[in-house]
C-alpha cells in the first residue's frame, strides 16, 4: 500500500475525560453483540482508557470480543464493513494473539475491536487492568500523567506511544490477584 488512509497515521492525542465514552462503549458493545452473535462466545467488553470514568484518553472506544478462533476475522470484517470497520491485516498488526479492526468515522478512528480467542490470557489482562484503574483513582491519575507525557513525546508514532505504556501496565497486572489465588 503506497498511500495510507488518514486514519491509519493520525496523531496521538489524549483528551480530558468525557462521560459520553462509557455510554458510547456500552452502546457499541450492545450493537456488536447483536451483529456478531454467531461468532461470540462471551459478551463484548468495553476496555481501554475510555472504559475508565475520569481517565484522560484518546477518544477511541476500545472493545474486545471473544470468538472461538481468529479465522472468523474476515467474515466479521465483511459484516461490519458497512458500519465503517476496517480489518487491519494480521502481518501489519503484528500481534498474533488477536485480529484488530478499526471503525472509521469522518476519516478518524472512532473505535477499535480486538477479536480474541476464547480463554485468551489477553482478555483477562485487559479486563483486570481496566478494573484496577477504576478501583484506584491515584493509580488512574498516574496512568493519565504517563499517557499525556507519551502523547507529547510520540505524537506521530502510535506504536511508540503504546510501547511506552507497557511497563506500567505490566506492573499493575503483576500486582493484581490471579483468579487461582483468590
Amino acid at each position: 500500500m503506497s498511500q495510507w488512509p488518514a486514519w491509519a497515521t493520525e496523531q496521538v492525542h489524549v483528551q480530558p475525560p468525557d462521560e459520553k465514552w462509557q455510554r458510547r462503549g456500552a452502546q457499541l458493545c450492545r450493537e456488536l453483540n447483536a451483529v456478531l452473535a454467531r461468532w461470540l462466545v462471551a459478551p463484548t467488553e468495553h476496555v481501554g482508557s475510555t472504559a475508565v470514568p475520569g481517565l484522560a484518553a484518546k477518544p477511541i472506544i476500545d472493545v474486545q470480543a471473544a470468538v472461538v478462533d481468529l479465522d472468523c476475522a474476515d467474515s466479521v470484517a465483511q459484516v461490519l464493513s458497512a458500519a465503517g470497520w476496517h480489518l487491519v491485516p494480521a502481518d501489519l498488526d503484528a500481534r498474533p494473539w488477536r485480529r484488530f479492526l478499526v471503525q472509521v468515522v469522518d476519516e478518524h478512528r472512532a473505535a477499535h475491536l480486538h477479536l480474541l480467542p476464547a480463554g485468551s490470557p489477553r482478555w483477562e489482562e485487559q479486563v483486570a487492568f481496566r478494573d484496577a484503574l477504576c478501583a484506584d483513582p491515584p493509580l488512574m491519575h498516574r496512568y493519565a500523567d504517563l499517557k499525556r507525557t507519551l502523547a507529547t513525546q510520540h505524537t506521530a508514532d502510535r506504536e511508540a506511544y503504546t510501547e511506552g505504556k507497557a511497563d506500567f501496565v505490566r506492573r499493575v497486572l503483576e500486582e493484581q490477584p490471579r483468579p487461582d489465588q483468590e
